[in-house]
């Protein structure tokens, strides 16, 4: 279960997150220097998902998009706890385990080393359904270490949810694939691309270089110091 087929809903719930991420300035460009990632790859572009904590209106709203999202495409019958994943997942985990009425957990990288040495903190219980909830994704590879600790800790784990998805590297999709686990997401940078456009927000050389980089990202990539495919 890779993922989800994305509808028009889906699309416009896309755009609309990609808008507010777009207005409180968390979308960075900059083809010049290009940022190099967590997993390594290098892109033009950069999203900072931890911004959207300081503003309360904008956060409220990506809180509701992802609560229907999370009801119209897991069913919040099918969840009986949301986790979060250290450190930008524990926030969005707080929001939306709050939206859903379900209890919260939050998942460390690794054990902390000392006094219960734990690595999953709130109570799991065995067999009980977790959705892990994480800021944004982009080949999938740090998910696989929260999944492993809750399911060695006894949860199920079959959903993972994010607000930002890159959809542009290859291989997240797979990597929860074999992880035997769906990605969800409100927003990538095909809605960012289309909310820039319909609001006017990037220059016309801006939108072209952020084209160039989607049409062939570990290319990109590769040629600009990160990691290739």
């Amino acid at each position: 279960m890779a993922g989800f087929e994305r509808t028009d809903a889906h699309r416009a719930a896309g755009e609309e997150t990609a808008k507010i991420l777009i207005d409180i300035a968390a979308v960075n460009f900059r083809p010049a220097e290009p940022y190099i990632l967590t997993a390594g790859w290098a892109s033009p572009v950069y999203i900072d998902c931890r911004k959207l904590i300081a503003y309360l209106e904008e956060r409220r709203r990506v809180i509701a998009l992802a609560a229907e999202l999370i009801e119209s495409d897991i069913g919040a019958g099918s969840i009986d706890l949301v986790a979060g994943g250290e450190t930008a997942g524990i926030p969005y985990a707080a929001w939306i385990s709050e939206a859903l009425d379900k209890p919260m957990l939050y998942v460390r990288k690794k054990p902390k080393g000392f006094g219960r040495n734990a690595q999953i903190e709130g109570d799991v219980g065995e067999g009980r359904r977790v959705l892990l909830v994480e800021d944004l994704a982009t080949d999938g590879g740090s998910k696989v270490t929260f999944i492993d600790a809750l399911r060695t800790a006894g949860a199920v784990v079959s959903d993972v949810f994010v607000v930002f998805f890159y959809g542009a590297f290859p291989g997240a999709e797979e990597t929860m694939a074999k992880s035997g686990v769906g990605l969800h997401y409100l927003a990538d940078w095909q809605d960012v691309l289309a909310a820039a456009e319909n609001g006017g927000y990037f220059t016309p050389g801006d939108i072209e270089g952020v084209r160039e980089f989607l049409a062939g990202p570990a290319g990109w990539s590769e040629s600009h110091g990160g990691r290739s495919a």
